[in-house]
């Protein structure tokens, strides 16, 4: 597998600043498959500079123009598809088919919808005696993750590119190797030099570099809630910035008279996905206490068909998780929800093979709101099931934790699934197994974070406003 020995910086692949490494572990078998630089407070240096001599030409370039440079970057990410999907799954763990369908694929469909925003996009409009122009922030530092490396660095550079923003991309340690290719896909789509830049590096070095940066005008961090908090006091004191895609504990309710069977299937299925590694992964699943049992049975019967497995075979539903940390996190969990009363209903805490960070998919009955797996982010593939008497009451559970990114309310028509959404503190919510939409915006309420991405939303967090009076 390929890695580049340097940093993308200006239009070129150039040696980094230091001699630092970091390698890149395949969590299916604890391999080592590659080293990449680990960048320094220079190399982010280098790439800002880079990034502010391109910004007033790629800002002055009309918006059909850098439309049609997105276009190009979606038909490399196209062409090479398989390619990418192989990496994301050595890197990360992910099970092919899920690589080419969701961490290629989502990808792919949100280029595709920024390469036609940014050609349509209002960038001016007149209101009474003024004329109201929608420019580029500047230079953007985008911090990204490892659990969908592609899918958020797209989220991030589409946009900025869209709105005639320069970027400076610092993607997570685990899975650098999909950053190099996406940028060798930046370079192939003949998007101008310096326009992007790369900076592999960890996040104590080089993410805090490039949140600090002074030739930074926004930082755009998708990750922990945690760390995106001390991103937040680093934009905050040098007044620059931010938005902020963080944790979240996503509650998936299911009120009486819905399709039960469906309704915990697919959840069962989202948490199973990406080995549980989403921020918005419904993790939380909400029955009355009526249907209570039965739901029970149907989510142990649905975890079975989730077994772990070599990620690089067609047939795998769940692969590992991303490294030995979070597989010790994930299981450390699981001992702490048996340890405070939950009832295991499926998996636990020990390892289903001897090598790789797998991590058995799990299922917790009678757990309480208060429980520690009821309120902390996991991310694994670990099910809590909580029963509720009433709706008033499914509705404080759903809102009773310091998250809000996703949920989910399953009901037996629309109109009232829809009613309790509206009273979710929540920024998005699935009604009965709605479908990602790559113009929604997505982001979150409470502590999951500030800002949102996607579609036309997304796009104006990339943009200042200016008023000329007349």
């Amino acid at each position: 597998m390929k890695a580049h020995d340097g940093m993308y910086i200006g239009g070129e692949w150039r040696p980094a600043a230091g001699r630092d490494r970091i390698e890149v572990v395949n969590p299916a078998d604890e391999q080592v498959i590659a080293s990449v630089p680990a960048g320094t407070e220079e190399d982010v240096d280098a790439a800002v500079r880079a990034a502010r001599a391109a910004f007033p030409g790629w800002a002055a370039t009309p918006p059909a123009e850098r439309a049609a440079r997105i276009a190009a970057l979606r038909d490399v990410l196209v062409a090479r598809k398989s390619e990418i999907a192989e990496t994301i799954t050595a890197e990360l763990g992910s099970p092919i088919g899920f690589s080419e369908r969701v961490h290629v694929g989502a990808p792919v469909a949100v280029a595709h919808s920024f390469a036609e925003i940014g050609a349509t996009y209002a960038f001016e409009e007149r209101l009474g005696n003024s004329t109201v122009l929608l420019e580029p922030v500047g230079v953007v530092g985008a911090i990204t993750p490892w659990n969908y490396p592609l899918h958020q660095i797209v989220a991030k550079v589409a946009p900025a590119l869209a709105a005639g923003c320069t970027i400076v991309l610092k993607p997570a340690e685990d899975t650098p190797l999909t950053a190099q290719l996406f940028a060798e896909a930046v370079h192939e789509a003949g998007i101008p030099a310096g326009v992007f830049n790369l900076v592999t590096g960890t996040g104590p070095v080089a993410g805090q570099a490039v949140a600090a940066h002074p030739g930074v005008d926004l930082v755009s961090f998708t990750g922990s809630t945690a760390v995106g908090k001390q991103i937040g006091a680093t934009a905050g004191a040098a007044v620059k910035r931010v938005a902020l895609e963080l944790g979240g504990k996503s509650a998936n309710v299911i009120l009486p008279g819905a399709d039960l069977a469906k309704a915990v299937a697919a959840g069962v299925g989202h948490v199973m996905n990406n080995a549980g590694q989403s921020c918005n992964a419904l993790t939380r699943m909400l029955v009355h206490r009526d249907d209570y049992e039965e739901a029970v049975s149907l989510a142990a019967a649905a975890v079975a068909k989730y077994p772990t497995g070599d990620p690089r075979d067609p047939a795998t539903r769940l692969g590992p998780v991303v490294n030995a940390k979070q597989h010790d996190r994930v299981r450390g969990y699981i001992a702490k929800g048996i340890a405070e009363g939950a009832r295991l209903v499926a998996g636990g805490a020990d390892a289903p093979a001897e090598r790789g960070y797998f991590v058995a998919p799990t299922v917790f009955a009678d757990v309480t709101p208060d429980m520690t797996i009821a309120q902390e982010e996991i991310f694994g593939p670990v099910l809590s099931i909580l029963a509720y008497a009433d709706e008033d009451e499914a509705l404080s559970i759903a809102n009773g934790t310091v998250y809000g990114l996703g949920g989910a309310v399953w009901a037996a028509d629309e109109a009232s699934a829809v009613a309790f959404a509206r009273r979710m503190d929540t920024g998005q919510v699935d009604i009965n197994g709605g479908r990602f939409n790559p113009l929604a915006p997505f982001g979150g309420y409470k502590q999951s974070g500030v800002g949102r991405e996607l579609g036309p939303h997304g796009l104006a967090e990339y943009l200042q406003t200016k008023s000329l009076q007349f």
